[in-house]
This record gives C-alpha cells, sequence and structure tokens, in this order.
C-alpha cells in the first residue's frame, strides 16, 4: 500500500464512478425515451426524423468515445520502435566519434564540424521523437473532432425546427401572411414540441461530454465546451418561447 493511502483515503473502487461519471448506456436510453414521446404526440413531424438520426448518430458515437479509451498499440508499438530506432542510431554515432577521435589539431577541427552537425541533427531527431510520441493522441483527437462536428451539425438542425415555432402566432398575437408557414399546433402542443427540442440539445451536448470524459486532451475538452455553449445558447431561446407561452396562460 503506497503513502497516499495512508494519508488520504480513496473512494470504495465498487462505488467510483457509479455516479461522477457520466453512463452512456443511460443517455442511450433517455433519447430513445424521447424519441418514442415525440412519436406518440408527433408522429408525422420532422422533429421525430431528426430525433431517430440523433439517436442512431448517438448510438454510433457512442461505440466511438468507448473506443477511444483503450491505446491504439498497433500506432503506438510503432512510434516506441521508431523512437528507440533513432535513439539508437544517436548512440550509435556518438560511439563511432568517440572511437575515432584524436587529441590533436586535426581531431580537434573534426569534432567541432561534427558538434556543429550533431546539434542539427538533435533538433531534427527532436521533432521526429514529438511526432510519433503524439501520434496516436493526434489520431484519437481526430476522431473525435470529427465526431463533435457531426452533433454541431445536429444541434443547428434541430434549431432549425423550431425556428418557426413563434408562440405570438399561437397567441394570435400576428397576423398570417400569404408566405407564412403552416402553423397548426395548439398552446399546449407548441410548448411540449420546445420542450423535446431543448431536451434533444441538452442530450446532444450529453453525448459530446463522453469524448470529453474518455479523452484527456485540451482540444478535445475546448471543442466540447464550445459545442456546449452552443447547445446552451440554442435551449436559451427555446425557453425563453416557452416562459411567454407559460405567462400568457396565467393571464
Amino acid at each position: 500500500m503506497s503513502l497516499f493511502k495512508w494519508f488520504i483515503p480513496l473512494p470504495d473502487e465498487k462505488q467510483q464512478g457509479r455516479f461522477t461519471d457520466l453512463r452512456s448506456e443511460m443517455i442511450l436510453a433517455t433519447i430513445q425515451r424521447l424519441e418514442n414521446r415525440i412519436r406518440e404526440r408527433f408522429p408525422e413531424s420532422g422533429l421525430l426524423k431528426v430525433c431517430v438520426e440523433f439517436r442512431i448518430l448517438a448510438e454510433e458515437l457512442q461505440g466511438l468515445a468507448q473506443g477511444l479509451i483503450p491505446p491504439i498499440w498497433p500506432v503506438r508499438i510503432v512510434a516506441f520502435a521508431a523512437a528507440f530506432l533513432l535513439l539508437g542510431l544517436v548512440m550509435w554515432a556518438l560511439s563511432q566519434l568517440i572511437e575515432h577521435f584524436t587529441f590533436n589539431a586535426e581531431g580537434i577541427h573534426d569534432l567541432l564540424q561534427s558538434t556543429e552537425s550533431a546539434i542539427n541533427e538533435l533538433i531534427f531527431l527532436g521533432l521526429a521523437l514529438y511526432f510519433l510520441i503524439g501520434l496516436e493522441t493526434r489520431l484519437k483527437r481526430s476522431s473525435a473532432l470529427r465526431a463533435l462536428h457531426r452533433l454541431r451539425s445536429i444541434a443547428h438542425v434541430v434549431d432549425m425546427h423550431q425556428l418557426t415555432k413563434d408562440p405570438a402566432h399561437v397567441l394570435g398575437k400576428l397576423s398570417e401572411t400569404a408566405t407564412s408557414p403552416e402553423r397548426t399546433l395548439t398552446r399546449h402542443e407548441l410548448t411540449r414540441y420546445l420542450d423535446y427540442s431543448s431536451e434533444m440539445l441538452a442530450l446532444n451536448a450529453k453525448i459530446a461530454a463522453l469524448f470529453a470524459q474518455n479523452i484527456d486532451d485540451p482540444v478535445v475538452l475546448n471543442a466540447v465546451n464550445d459545442l456546449e455553449q452552443l447547445a446552451q445558447g440554442l435551449s436559451g431561446k427555446i425557453w425563453q418561447k416557452i416562459m411567454i407561452l407559460d405567462l400568457a396562460d396565467e393571464d
């Protein structure tokens, strides 16, 4: 037992992560339940079609987020093998230099030339090692960013579907024009429609949060934060409409 365990009690391993980590299966179950709720109330709506595609995408991205947790062993093995090969080459070059070095004017002159070349080679070697060691992280980052881009697109699609759901028309405060979109929802139906849209945006952000939970990468974390802020902003507009409908009911 380490000294750390003596001074700071660690949580029970059986309980650790039960209520502190996002559980992807619960998120997917919530998305499925939301899809069923939309189907029961709006079976012919475009929002249902969006939710169906969102559920399929969420299942795919959940698997991707889980797959990014373990190491990519082929990439890791090749990277470390190449790194050791480069280091071995440097050690061999140093051994050759020491073996053929002589303490005379010509030897010192050759040593100075070799040192200048070695400095340049070490710079390139450092860049190569940095590239190889970070290759796995960059591959995971690329996959996560592509997934987050798809989630961002879904969020904008949800926003487009609620864009024309204006409470003012339901409350009879605006008159229709020849190019006005068809509006058949009642006040209660419109409230539920907007509520479902807000829930879908929140679940979208939770799927994105799986990548921040499973990948310790600042670039991915920033992308997830940006997506969460986008979802919160779009959801805030929706809740403004819901509040208008609620206040109208009180009147």
